[in-house]
């Protein structure tokens, strides 16, 4: 749902940006333009990314295809760092050294575009602020760490792309009434080159995180923490000397666990029990696979004792 309200409300946004462009010909109503034309085409990637990323695991994928959502949200963020930024920063400097005529008494319109638009925008932005502070709540982090660290690429995404949205379109506003206020064009390009800035800062932030799943991102303490105390918490398991969790998918991870079973039971039956305890962690929503061994006698015990 989040996906989709951004997707829509950036198409209404970049319709609205465009005429507002070619009717005042400003530099930075048309990098806002260009902003919103590449978050609504990112907006597919993300509903691509997270449509892909449910299919259940199979013979062929037998962790899952949740690496996808990693994979498509980077693209996602690749293409706000070449559509947004680049052409927003190529305009802003052309403009600089040859601006376009401007258009006469055309900024009322650009007013009420950037006005509508940070409505729009606004409203997208609030719908993924809510859905960062129920998933901060339901892991017991920060809202800025889980948005920041968490392994759902697509909120991130959108999460991001609303920020830069709103801070853009106060760019923009005061690049026009710069723009408006001393006739000086600059204003007006220093602003689209000031958007295409922020616009790469956003993608580098995105892509440096998309990156770091895609070749094995190792979760922080709290969900390590929250793994011990569940394998500590089957009965058979007496303790737990290795843990080693890596996502798979968003908000899923491959886990394998050295424990010590409590007992001295035979390896058949030994056996039988760590394959039917993995069955049972597995059931845990954050679980997409689960393996476990034998702990060596001499191997330290891990403490699980920090909270969330």
């Amino acid at each position: 749902m989040t996906v989709v309200i951004a997707f829509l409300a950036n198409i209404l946004v970049a319709v609205a940006k465009t005429f507002a462009a070619a009717v005042t010909g400003s530099a930075s109503l048309l990098a806002e333009a260009a902003h919103s034309w590449a978050d609504a085409g990112n907006e597919i990637f993300l509903l691509v990314a997270d449509r892909r990323s449910r299919r259940p695991k199979d013979g062929a994928h037998p962790l899952g295809y949740g690496r996808e959502a990693f994979l498509w949200s980077l693209f996602a963020a690749v293409g706000v760092f070449t559509v947004g930024a680049v052409v927003s920063v190529m305009h802003g400097v052309q403009e600089l050294f040859a601006p376009e005529p401007e258009a006469a008494s055309s900024y009322l319109i650009g007013y009420i575009v950037l006005g509508v638009s940070a409505l729009l925008e606004g409203t997208s932005f609030l719908q993924s602020v809510m859905q960062v502070r129920r998933g901060a709540g339901r892991t017991r982090r920060r809202p800025l760490d889980y948005v920041l660290n968490s392994s759902d690429t697509t909120l991130r995404a959108v999460f991001f792309e609303d920020f830069a949205a709103l801070i853009g379109l106060a760019i923009a506003a005061l690049a026009l009434l710069l723009h408006q206020v001393t006739g000086v064009a600059a204003y007006d390009a220093a602003g689209s080159i000031l958007i295409g800035l922020l616009l790469g800062a956003v993608a580098i932030v995105l892509i440096n995180r998309n990156f770091r799943l895609l070749i094995g991102w190792q979760p922080g303490p709290a969900l390590m923490d929250r793994m011990g105390r569940l394998l500590l918490a089957q009965p058979e398991i007496q303790r737990v000397t290795y843990l080693h969790l890596e996502f798979v998918g968003p908000q899923r991870v491959y886990l394998v666990a050295a424990v010590d079973i409590v007992g001295d039971s035979p390896e058949p039956r030994v056996a039988v029990a760590l394959a039917r305890i993995a069955r049972e962690v597995e059931e845990d929503e954050a679980i997409e696979t689960a393996v476990l061994t034998l702990s060596a006698p001499d191997a330290p015990d891990l403490d699980f004792g920090r909270d969330e």
